[in-house]
């Protein structure tokens, strides 16, 4: 039944049983809006689903469950009962040119941010390899850890060909199992070759290295990801890792992903590590463009556990239109329209984005069937 004048354009959804001989092409067991939150001036009616698919269940939610702000004073080390380091210039691995160390040249708190600082200098660390760069690479590892939940960085990446900023995961048994046994996953990956994109991916045993599962988020337009922050996160379940950028959903992994026969080994504890490498396989070696020295500038890491809540369709007010809000979770449902009474339904499509557990979709006023 239409809704007129002073509409919620925010509700909550419930079931319940409406008992109507309108519509008769359609059945009579519909979800009703039900909670108002807020009125707006405008006609609008009320958005019917159709449940007898698939009920709107109780989705998760995210709770703040670990944090660093980085809102130390300015010139201090990040917090030691957080975070600790990997040191040394022994190449990780990756043919890196860099020798990370614990110097407050290389990471300190500024203005309220985590700086991780890449110079270009001869540097011997304790392990007495003489290297012609500098930078640092800060891990939980022994601080904590988590299996599953929504895990963000909200930074701001350096550029130069041969920089490889990275805010990424190894599974806790690393130590013991090695790598890439343990598990792998780069949250936020980028070469300075690529300044508008970041790559997601998973390593594990049997798809590791160039053979990785994963894919790329491109910002638009030309525009570098080092101009501005951007949010980095993955949201990790069991048997599945979503990746987004700035809330943008750009991919998501599950075992059926994987080369047939190769285990997912995502499904238990992983420590955090955020680092800035200089030279190596994937980025290749700084060249005369290169300038040094360059700051990756993180404004907060935030790892949320998924909490169990109520969650719902919603209608909500847009910028300049009406959007529809349901879970992402939910298979994307199958949307008509018609603008007014008696008028003809017809299937449309709007454009849909992801924002964070949601996927929202501005749609003008009317009469909405959703199908599942």
């Amino acid at each position: 039944m239409p809704i007129f004048t002073y509409l919620t354009l925010s509700y909550e959804f419930v079931h319940d049983t409406v008992k109507t001989g309108r519509d008769t092409d359609r059945p009579k067991s519909m979800v009703r809006a039900c909670r108002w939150t807020r009125t707006f001036p405008v006609f609008f009616a009320a958005l019917l689903l159709w449940a007898g698919l698939m009920p709107v269940a109780a989705e998760p939610r995210w709770r703040l469950v670990w944090n660093d702000e980085f809102d130390q004073p300015d010139g201090s080390a990040p917090v030691a009962s957080r975070w600790t380091y990997d040191i040394g210039g022994h190449g990780w691995g990756n043919g890196e040119l860099q020798s990370y160390t614990a110097r407050r040249e290389n990471s300190r708190i500024e203005d309220g941010h985590l700086v991780i600082e890449s110079r270009a200098e001869s540097f011997t660390g304790s392990d007495g390899l003489r290297k012609d760069y500098t930078s640092a690479r800060l891990k939980t590892l022994g601080r904590a850890s988590w299996t599953f939940g929504r895990i963000e960085v909200r930074t701001k990446i350096p550029y130069g060909q041969g920089l490889w900023p990275a805010f990424w995961m190894l599974g806790t048994d690393f130590p013991t199992v090695g790598w890439p046994n343990c598990g792998e996953v780069d949250i936020m990956e980028n070469v300075g070759r690529e300044p508008s994109k970041s790559h997601g991916v998973l390593h594990g045993p049997g798809y590791s290295g160039s053979a990785n599962v994963g894919s790329t988020f491109t910002l638009s337009g030309g525009r570098r990801l080092a101009d501005d922050f951007h949010v980095y996160a993955i949201e990790w379940e069991r048997d599945r890792v979503r990746w987004f950028v700035d809330d943008r959903l750009f991919f998501t992994a599950t075992p059926a992903s994987l080369p047939a026969g190769r285990s997912w080994v995502f499904n238990h504890n992983f420590f955090l590590i955020l680092n800035v490498a200089v030279g190596g396989a994937f980025p290749g070696s700084p060249d005369r463009t290169t300038v040094f020295p360059q700051r990756m500038l993180v404004d907060y890491v935030r790892v949320y556990t998924a909490d169990s809540s109520p969650r719902s369709l919603q209608i909500e007010s847009g910028d300049s239109a009406p959007q529809l809000v349901w879970p992402t979770t939910l298979p994307r449902p199958e949307i008509e329209f018609r603008d007014s009474l008696g008028a003809a339904w017809s299937v449309i499509t709007p454009v849909e984005h992801v924002r964070g557990l949601d996927s929202v979709a501005p749609v003008p006023p009317g009469y909405y069937w959703l199908r599942w």
